[in-house]
Formats: structure tokens, C-alpha cells, sequence
């Protein structure tokens, strides 16, 4: 695609302080609001712009993923995120985020035995595991053994091949959940379980997760469906933290499984990927249904001394319902009664917190909603994942996202080393002084 096709006009720009004028091209994307190109500004003016946490700055072009945050809007390659989540599973919308189109019967086919046929890893990273101690977080353990497969693969590191792309591309996605479920069993103390060929991708993930080898694991269609969802919902979101950081690492030609571990590495974050282990852990210090008006007493206080983050309430990005709540909320609700729970004192908690939250004007009149890290935390708990696994999920499935990004920035013209500029503030310049002529 060539950028100067989507110039729609252009914009004048007046420095106050020298009176001189820049006229800057005006682009207009598919849908969303209009983007000034500003690559020529610093050589035109002397001026950068100042922008902290890019908050409007476009740093790359995409048809990957649209947002539209005040509506409410999630769309993977145009298609609504609540129609995929409905009528489609995992492997169908990874298909679609990496080639731009839903797959035919034929090709979903081979494209679902390919992925399949690279779930196992390298024996030898078995004993890569050895290295860690038992009680590593399972996303320390993620960022090694994901950064370290470079060196058991090295037929598709060559970034400049679309062939080794495309096998990187499907390696990674393929061998996620089975390097996901190693680090669980690891920090279990229970045997790894291999993937078997004749499940599906969340049912062999499951299986891998839970199964023992002395005794039968049987799989539950409705968590899988669910877990399934909660990996479609995931897969990818735009220019994200994560997202950005693997767009970072590839401008400089790393190889993928780097450049994808330092995605794993940012969505750790307790802002980013972290979010909804922090909506347990907030559950837990909140403790009994009781203690809720105290806890939205502070939520709601200026006193930093007294005030607390509600976490899984509101989002950067959506001032509207998060879409992704919408499903999953249903989902949430459908998994507690199928596995039978009903006296589970912090999943009535959550439940609570919700109520009452819907129902508070202070929430209600700043849109805090609750987003998808609230529902996707009650429901990985009540499946039986400890907290700590609940990063490691989001990573299985935002690799999709991240792998089809990578491809993205890589075949796009456009591209180039990402090094933001500074709004210095530090001192001017000044000369040594010797150490014994110092005050």
C-alpha cells in the first residue's frame, strides 16, 4: 500500500514564536478520524512533537485490527469481534488475522493440520526447564523458553525468507500452549503431558494443562468453548503495549521467537497482560461481600493515602462497554453453572462487586464498565487455573495478534527503525570539574 494513496488534504500549521508556516498532508484511513503526517515536520521546523505514551500518534499503518473505543467497537480484518466470538474458533480467526480473510473449508482444513503437526517442541527444552526453580513465575518462565527457541530452530529465523516466516509464524502459535502447559506442570511438580493430534487447539491446551498420566482426562465442551472464546477475544488489539513492543523489536531485524518474547516480556505488566491476576489479588484484599462499600469508598477517594485501583473496571482505550465484556459476561456466567459453583466466596464476590459497581452513579457517569480482564479472571478461576497462569493465557493467544503484526510491519514499505525522539530536560552542557575542586 502506498501511503501517499490516502492523503485526503492537507493541514497548516503556524509557529506563534517565528510566525513560519508548514502545510502537512492530511490521511484518512478506512474508518477512524484523520492522521497528519508529520514525518516532515522536525525537517521543515526544527520542532518534534511531544507525546507521552503515544497518545496521538499513529507510528505505523495496519488493517489488522480497528477500535473505536467511544463506541464500543472491537473488529478483527472488519468482521465484529462478537460474531467471531459466536459463530467462529480459534484457529479460524488466527487464520484470518495472518492472511487477511476467512478461510474456505479446504483451506481451514490444512491450515488447522499444520498447526497441529507443530504443537510438539524440542526434547531438549525439557531439560531447559531444569534450569528454573520450581517456584518461577510461569512468565518468567515463558520469556526464557520462548526467547530461547531461536536456537533450537534456526531453519526460520531468516526474517527476509516469507517461507521461514511463515513456519515461524506457525511454530509459534503451534508450540505456545504446549510451552504454556510445561511451565504449569513444571511449577506443579507433575510430569510434562505431550499434545496429542486428534484434539483440537484449546481441547489439546486443556489436556496438556490438566491431564495426569494415571488416570483418564475428560474434557469439558463447555469450559473448552469457553476458553476458546476467551483466546479469540484475545488475539489481538491494535497498538497495544505488548504489540508495540514487538513491532519495536522487529524494526531492528531481530528474529521472531525474540522479537515475540519481548512481547510475552511487556504483557506481563499488571496494566497490560497482568490485568486480570490483579482483579483476583484485589478480590482477595477486599476479602467478604462486606467490605465492598469500604473498598468503593476508596476507590472513589482523591486521598492517594486511601485511594485504590478498581481493577477489570474501565480500559485506556474503550469509554463505552468493553465488546469483549459483552461475550464473555454470558460466558461467565454459563461456565459457574456448569462446573456447579455456587458457594465460592470470592466468585460471589466478584459477582457482587459487579452489581453494585453497575449500579453506582460514580462508575456510571465516568463509563467505568466492567471490561474483559474482570470476566476472563472469574472464569479462568473457576476452571482451575491458579492466578499466575492467567498472563501466560493471554500470551498463548495474543501471539496470533503479535505474529500477524510482525508480518505486517515487515512487508510494509513504510517501515523503519522505531526511535522516538525526547523532550530533553536534563542540563545544559557544563565541563569537568576535578574531585578536589568540588564543593
Amino acid at each position: 500500500m502506498d501511503g501517499n494513496n490516502l492523503s485526503t488534504g492537507s493541514m497548516t500549521l503556524t509557529d506563534n514564536e517565528t510566525g513560519k508556516s508548514v502545510e502537512l498532508p492530511v490521511f484518512h484511513g478506512t474508518i477512524g478520524p484523520r492522521v497528519i503526517d508529520i514525518r516532515q515536520l522536525y525537517a521543515k521546523t526544527g520542532c518534534f512533537t511531544y507525546d507521552p505514551g503515544f497518545m496521538a500518534t499513529a507510528a505505523c499503518r495496519s488493517s489488522i485490527t480497528y477500535i473505536d473505543g467511544d463506541e464500543g467497537i472491537l473488529m478483527y480484518r472488519g468482521y465484529p469481534i462478537q460474531e467471531l466470538a459466536e459463530h467462529s474458533d480459534f484457529l479460524e480467526v488466527a487464520y484470518l488475522l495472518l492472511n487477511g480473510e476467512l478461510p474456505n473449508a479446504k483451506e481451514k482444513a490444512q491450515f488447522v493440520y499444520d498447526i497441529t503437526h507443530h504443537t510438539m517442541v524440542h526434547e531438549q527444552l525439557r531439560a531447559f526447564f531444569q534450569g528454573f526453580r520450581r517456584d518461577a513465575h510461569p512468565m518468567a518462565i515463558m520469556c526464557g523458553v520462548v526467547g530461547a527457541l531461536s536456537a533450537f530452530y534456526h531453519d526460520s529465523t531468516d526474517i527476509h525468507d516469507p517461507y521461514q516466516r511463515m513456519v515461524a509464524s506457525y511454530r509459534l502459535i503451534a508450540k505456545m500452549p504446549t510451552i504454556a502447559a510445561m511451565a504449569y506442570k513444571y511449577s506443579h511438580g507433575q510430569p510434562f503431558i505431550y499434545p496429542q493430534n486428534s484434539l483440537g487447539y484449546t481441547e489439546n491446551f486443556l489436556h496438556m494443562t490438566f491431564a495426569v498420566p494415571c488416570e483418564e482426562y475428560k474434557l469439558n465442551p463447555i469450559v473448552a468453548r469457553a476458553l476458546d472464546r476467551i483466546f479469540i477475544l484475545h488475539q489481538d488489539h491494535e497498538q497495544n503495549a505488548s504489540t508495540a513492543t514487538v513491532r519495536n523489536a522487529a524494526s531492528s531485524g531481530a528474529n521472531p521467537f525474540a522479537c515475540i518474547a519481548a512481547g510475552i516480556a511487556s504483557l506481563w505488566g499488571p496494566a497490560h497482560g497482568g490485568a486480570n491476576e490483579a482483579v483476583l489479588k484485589m478480590l482477595a484484599r477486599i476479602g467478604d461481600k462486606k467490605n465492598i462499600p469500604e473498598f468503593l469508598n476508596h476507590v472513589k477517594s482523591k486521598d492517594e493515602h486511601l485511594h485504590e485501583i478498581q481493577y477489570g473496571f474501565g480500559h485506556r482505550v474503550y469509554k463505552n462497554y468493553d465488546p469483549r465484556a459483552r461475550v464473555l459476561r454470558d460466558s461467565c456466567h454459563e461456565v459457574l453453572a456448569e462446573l456447579g459453583i455456587k458457594n465460592d466466596p470470592m466468585l460471589d464476590l466478584a459477582m457482587e462487586l459487579e452489581k453494585i459497581s453497575l449500579n453506582d452513579d460514580y462508575f456510571i457517569t465516568r463509563r467505568l464498565y466492567p471490561n474483559v480482564d474482570f470476566y476472563s479472571g472469574i472464569i479462568l478461576k473457576a476452571i482451575g487455573f491458579p492466578t499466575s497462569m492467567f498472563t501466560v493465557l493471554f500470551a498463548i493467544a495474543r501471539t496470533v495478534g503479535w505474529v500477524a503484526q510482525w508480518q505486517e510491519m515487515l512487508e510494509d514499505t513504510d517501515a523503519k527503525l522505531m526511535r522516538p525522539r525526547q523532550l530533553f530536560v536534563g542540563a545544559d552542557e557544563r565541563h569537568y570539574v576535578p574531585i578536589e575542586q568540588r564543593g
